[in-house]
């Protein structure tokens, strides 16, 4: 036994049932208008003492009674017999006095505050819906009630639709679970209570509500179209899972804070000083507390109290910040300083302050080799622009090798890269301090730079065109227009010079070319100048050809090259004329264009072994030659060359 613990009534067998059909019937056809008949009244008032028990009483609170009371009482097991024509088994008298005895108490019951009924387990009475097309429907009136779980479709109907008021599905939840066999139970009695509701039909009326007792307390909907109210297990009403909230995964605040703390992580130290990414030259860069003191040569970072080891280090660093660390020649004029960082106690020797600035310092040299043209570009000149350049003139220049002579020389690029005065580190006795200072220059290559690398995505054309700025050089682009392109000759006075300039100023003529003869000056502006008005810029390889920073953008230029196998050397100028958007044309000369023919022997080792010249070092290669070797060029053989650099001026004029 099930459900609420009381047994399950038991009917009797199929004559009763048939018999007490006929007089429900009958009863059923009595109609209103023959009360008026006194023998009808009587007969009839008889008969409902006669069947004021057992089942017309269950009927008639079947009738009446709540479907919401039904809902405690679903659960239980009809027995029924193997086959498709299984009938409920109708028990005697006593069974249904005792139907009656619990519809009399399921009717006090339908009178509590929506209470769900308590009663005993479900005696298989939920009624299908009938065979025939009637257009009945079913309705449940208790809006607390939901179709129990385990009241199983009827099988074999499908043919009436049955509609169920249902406002609060909540209440399958607290029905009992069915075990796997009541699952299986249920779908054997649904052939037993179909037949049993069509004998109930004919006992209430021709076109009745469709109901069946449901131990005597309240009516339950058995739909006969398992499609049209279909009927889950308890275990499977989703309503509960559907009213959760979204997971916490998903509600984005937990990444938001991982992302307010990622905004200030604390900076890891960095040595202060990098001698090794950098062939040319070692450098140094500080942040923070910065105090440089030219009279001692040191450049400190001062800690803050507190630090730990991970933020701040104490370290001390020896470095000369001129970009030709690899050559002890270059590198022995140049001063040494001492880069550290201090923490306390030792913070607390720092030398103090007496002049504060609020804008970056910048720590160089200017010795080496910057007394050489070309040296002075590639060394100091282009590295400042590529270092300074981005802060817009908002920069400090700290000298720690202070030759006025030289930067009176290169004054106007100083002061195109800084609004302030450069300080002569060795003399001044001052302690500066900076929130920023580096220490050597930027750098990537011997008078080149690289885009990727640079500030800004600086390049070789800006640092041209910061050069005609800085000289107030009027013409950007080669385009000579109706006049003749013109070339500019470089003389060399001492080495490697022209000794037949005038037969080479006689060969551009003839080519189509107005020709112009220098061998610079000390001054950087007027050689600048004249530079910036020719088209074409021809010399042997040396320093004067650095001046074609001066020529605008489009120019040629021609490079002689000496004999002695110096390819490597005119790399100097290959590449970087073409990364200022100059046209290179390069000139090897033969034997015979030589004035070596005139100091050794043809079968000198100078003409047929110029490697074991070099193999002996750079001073051998530099006095065999660059020093005693000078070039008459032949005109013949060099007239194609300026008849390429006239074709490629035309075009430029054409454009």
């Amino acid at each position: 036994m099930e459900g609420g613990g009381k047994a399950a009534y038991s009917y009797g067998g199929h004559q009763h049932h048939h018999h007490d059909g006929k007089l429900l019937k009958s009863f059923s056809r009595v109609e209103l208008r023959r009360f008026g008949l006194g023998v009808v009244a009587g007969f009839l008032l008889v008969t409902c003492a006669y069947f004021s028990t057992a089942k017309f009483d269950a009927i008639h609170i079947a009738m009446i009674s709540s479907p919401s009371k039904n809902a405690a009482g679903i659960g239980s097991r009809v027995s029924a017999s193997d086959g498709s024509n299984q009938q409920l088994d109708l028990g005697g008298v006593q069974d249904r006095d005792a139907l009656s005895r619990e519809g009399s108490k399921a009717e006090v019951l339908d009178e509590d505050d929506g209470k769900i009924s308590s009663l005993g387990p479900d005696l298989g009475h939920n009624a299908s819906v009938d065979g025939s097309k009637k257009k009945e429907e079913t309705f449940v009136r208790n809006g607390d009630a939901s179709v129990s779980a385990s009241t199983a479709p009827a099988v074999g109907s499908g043919k009436d639709e049955v509609l169920v008021k249902d406002d609060d599905a909540s209440v399958g939840a607290v029905l009992p679970p069915l075990s796997s066999e009541e699952s299986t139970n249920s779908t054997q009695e649904s052939g037993v209570l179909e037949d049993e509701e069509l004998q109930v039909q004919e006992v209430a009326s021709t076109n009745p509500p469709k109901r069946s007792s449901n131990n005597g307390t309240s009516p339950s909907v058995v739909p006969s179209n398992p499609a049209t109210l279909p009927v889950l297990p308890v275990e499977q009403i989703p309503a509960i899972p559907e009213a959760k909230a979204p997971p916490v995964e998903q509600i984005p605040a937990i990444p938001e804070v991982k992302q307010t703390d990622s905004a200030s992580p604390r900076r890891e130290w960095k040595p202060l000083c990098d001698l090794t990414s950098n062939r040319r030259i070692d450098w140094c860069e500080l942040d923070g507390d910065v105090r440089v003191l030219g009279a001692n040569g040191t450049v400190t970072l001062v800690g803050p109290p507190g630090v730990d080891e991970r933020t701040f280090r104490a370290e001390s660093w020896r470095v000369k910040p001129y970009p030709r660390k690899a050559d002890p020649d270059a590198m022995r004029g140049v001063r040494e300083l001492t880069v550290q960082s201090l923490t306390s106690p030792a913070a607390s020797a720092a030398p103090a302050c007496t002049d504060w600035h609020d804008v970056p310092g910048l720590v160089f040299s200017d010795r080496g080799y910057t007394g050489n043209y070309f040296h002075a570009y590639t060394d100091v000149i282009l590295p400042l622009f590529l270092t300074a350049k981005q802060y817009s003139g908002e920069v400090l220049f700290l000298v720690s090798d202070f030759r006025m002579w030289w930067l009176g020389k290169f004054l106007p690029v100083f002061k195109n890269l800084s609004n302030y005065e450069m300080i002569d580190l060795g003399s001044d006795p001052r302690v500066h301090c900076f929130r920023h200072v580096q220490v050597g220059l930027s750098c990537h290559a011997d008078f080149s730079i690289d885009p990727r690398r640079a500030p800004n995505g600086y390049s070789m054309l800006d640092f041209t065109r910061f050069m005609r700025e800085t000289y107030g050089l009027p013409r950007a682009v080669a385009a000579p227009g109706a006049r003749r392109p013109r070339l500019l000759v470089i003389a060399r006075a001492r080495t490697r010079r022209f000794v037949n300039t005038d037969e080479i100023v006689s060969g551009a003529e003839l080519a189509g070319f107005e020709v112009a003869v220098s061998e610079g000056e000390h001054e950087v502006a007027p050689f600048a100048e004249l530079a910036n008005t020719c088209d074409a810029m021809v010399g042997v390889h040396g320093a004067g050809l650095t001046n074609m920073v001066f020529l605008p953008t489009g120019g040629v230029v021609i490079q002689v090259v000496p004999l002695g196998r110096l390819e490597y050397v005119a790399a100097y100028f290959r590449g970087p004329s073409s990364d200022m958007g100059l046209r290179y044309l390069e000139y090897r000369i033969s034997p015979e264009e030589s004035t070596l023919t005139d100091q050794y022997p043809p079968d000198h080792p100078v003409f047929t072994n110029p490697d074991a010249v070099k193999s002996k070092g750079w001073n051998s290669l530099k006095a065999a030659y660059l020093d005693k070797q000078d070039v008459r060029l032949d005109m013949k053989r060099f007239r194609p060359v300026l008849e390429k650099a006239i074709a490629h001026l035309r075009q430029n004029k054409n454009k």
